[in-house]
């Protein structure tokens, strides 16, 4: 069946896992959990406060921070720490934002609870994903790898029954006949109406290309989608535009140097590449958002002539999720400095930012979201 499923992905192919129904009309497919707003909403962004979310004592490297919303209005961030990437020391940590300050960090798992869990050795802790299920329930995605490099990759979930305090392993996702191997996480999921979620991955062996894996509202995986047809776009963050329509915005490992984009029609079950937008990607990673109450924010790595690739962190904005307009500098260096792997949430009517700050902490910016006086 897995070889099945990587078949069906290769090709373009939504596959499922779950079993079909024997007699009867076939269940309702779940459509995106959005809420109608007003079309043609564009954000305004304020900024309000902003600093580093505190590491954890002695630990001098960090990257990779993923943010979810509790059921309570905590906001959490998660993210790894450890001497360097790939360190033997490299664990998953959460910090967490109340009353306007961040507690200190506190050690989700490192390699040695996740082989006790597994029963198999864990080499390297890489990138995060995180969803807080309706029912509360809080499910992170973690890349974790055996022997090799990133390419060697596996994606566990963990999960949390009293608000992100203690995690349990569920599973190694069942994603790839090569020992579930190759397969990475980076931007978080979006919900569909029937409590279950969509999580963006990639396949990063050889032949690379973006995914979509979708799961129930127990938090089962249901089935795997292949985001287009292209081989140089990775790092997918989807954004919901109705019930029907999902947009992948994507990291560009290709000659474009621009954002990747695609479209799906069906819930993202099936996809059609788009031409790359009008924004410089040179091999960065993307963050995306629909706001509550309408429009969309998407932070990039711009560039600047003569400069690094993760010098320049910006934010835009868009009332469509097709044409967006850059609005604000979230952080501005000097060439080979890093403001990297951004993340977004909303909390309320703020938007909360994080990004790796020069892979020694994880900035925190806090935006005020408001809109034109006469908008629809």
């Amino acid at each position: 069946m897995l070889l099945l499923a990587l078949a069906c992905v290769m090709l373009g192919a939504a596959c499922e896992w779950r079993r079909a129904a024997v007699a009867g009309a076939a269940p309702r497919e779940p459509l995106l959990a959005v809420k109608p707003v007003p079309a043609g909403r564009v954000p305004q962004l304020q900024p309000r406060a902003g600093g580093l979310v505190p590491m954890p004592d002695g630990v001098p490297s960090a990257h990779a921070s993923a943010l979810t919303v509790l059921p309570s209005g905590e906001l959490l961030v998660f993210w790894w720490a450890g001497a360097r990437e790939s360190a033997p020391d490299v664990s998953l940590y959460v910090a967490r934002w109340a009353e306007g300050r961040w507690s200190a960090a506190q050690r989700v798992a490192d390699r040695a609870s996740l082989g006790r869990d597994l029963g198999f050795g864990v080499r390297r802790i890489g990138n995060p994903s995180v969803w807080t299920a309706p029912d509360g329930r809080v499910h992170v995605f973690l890349v974790a790898t055996g022997l090799g490099g990133w390419a060697a990759g596996r994606v566990l979930q963990l999960a949390s029954d009293d608000g992100a305090r203690h995690f349990s392993v569920q599973r190694v996702l069942p994603l790839t006949p090569l020992a579930n191997t190759s397969v990475l996480v980076r931007s978080n999921p979006v919900g569909l109406d029937d409590g279950g979620w969509l999580l963006p991955a990639y396949f990063e062996l050889r032949n690379k290309y973006p995914l979509v894996v979708a799961f129930d509202a127990g938090g089962t995986p249901r089935w795997l989608s292949r985001i287009g047809r292209s081989t140089t776009a990775l790092q997918p963050a989807l954004l919901p535009v109705s019930g029907r329509e999902l947009r992948a915005v994507m990291r560009d490992i290709g000659p474009s140097q621009r954002v990747q984009q695609a479209v799906s029609h069906d819930a993202g079950r099936h996809w059609e590449d788009l031409p790359a937008l009008g924004i410089p990607n040179r091999d960065d990673s993307v963050a995306a958002l629909r706001l509550a109450n309408g429009g969309y924010v998407m932070l990039n790595n711009d560039t600047l002539p003569g400069g690094s690739p993760r010098q320049w962190l910006r934010l835009s904005t868009s009332a469509d999720a097709q044409r967006w307009t850059p609005v604000l500098d979230v952080q501005r260096g000097v060439a080979g400095d890093e403001f990297s792997y951004p993340a977004v949430q909303q909390l309320g009517s703020q938007l909360h930012v994080t990004w790796t700050a020069q892979r020694r902490a994880i900035g925190h910016q806090v935006y005020d979201i408001a809109y034109a006086e006469g908008s629809p």
